[in-house]
């Protein structure tokens, strides 16, 4: 592939991106593709197979953004306690992260692709694994350091967690009302100091 052809390809992954995120895979049209590109229909087919191609590639560039985040925030600090404060510090802004990409990958695409799009909800499947392993190992390296007690094993943890996350992350999407995110994400550092604090 040339150079141009690779900025051309990016440059339609990242301009489609937000708008499969917002309005679905079946919710996007042909021409809000053609529109926010600014490209002929044949000239973005001309960089993807088809339309689920460009879906699948518009959720990996979504997806990248938030696992590059995630890591980052459980980069910082010294042991687990603190990592964990820096990831639900960046969840109660998740709003604010996620509105340039058009609301949270995970939740949008998710729901939407359950019945209509099998490649996209494994795509979101694997990524919430993914998130639910990372958060795992944070747990379980602070526990062999022995600066935290786990009361279940670590994934079981991670994964009750994150549960609670994407719930806030939902209520607050479907109610456009972000006090179920910051509420619940206060709550949440309050249960994580009280179960895993020695």
């Amino acid at each position: 592939m040339t150079k141009k052809a690779e900025r051309t390809t990016a440059y339609i992954i990242e301009t489609v991106a937000p708008l499969f995120n917002k309005h679905g895979y079946i919710g996007t049209s042909m021409s809000d593709l053609t529109e926010a590109t600014g490209l002929t229909k044949g000239a973005i087919y001309g960089n993807f197979e088809n339309k689920e191609a460009l879906a699948l590639s518009a959720f990996e560039y979504n997806r990248n953004l938030l696992l590059k985040t995630v890591d980052n925030k459980l980069e910082i600090g010294v042991n687990a306690m603190d990592k964990l404060s820096s990831l639900l510090s960046f969840y109660k802004q998740y709003d604010v992260f996620t509105l340039p990409i058009g609301g949270c990958p995970l939740l949008n695409v998710g729901v939407d692709a359950q019945g209509n799009n099998k490649l996209l909800a494994a795509a979101v499947k694997e990524t919430i694994k993914e998130i639910e392993g990372k958060i795992a190992l944070v747990l379980e390296n602070g526990a062999k350091k022995q600066e935290i007690k786990l009361p279940v094993p670590p994934l079981q943890f991670a994964k009750q967690l994150f549960t609670m996350i994407q719930g806030a992350v939902a209520m607050s999407t479907m109610t456009q009302d972000r006090k179920y995110l910051i509420n619940t994400i206060t709550y949440m550092e309050y249960l994580v100091k009280q179960e895993l604090n020695k």
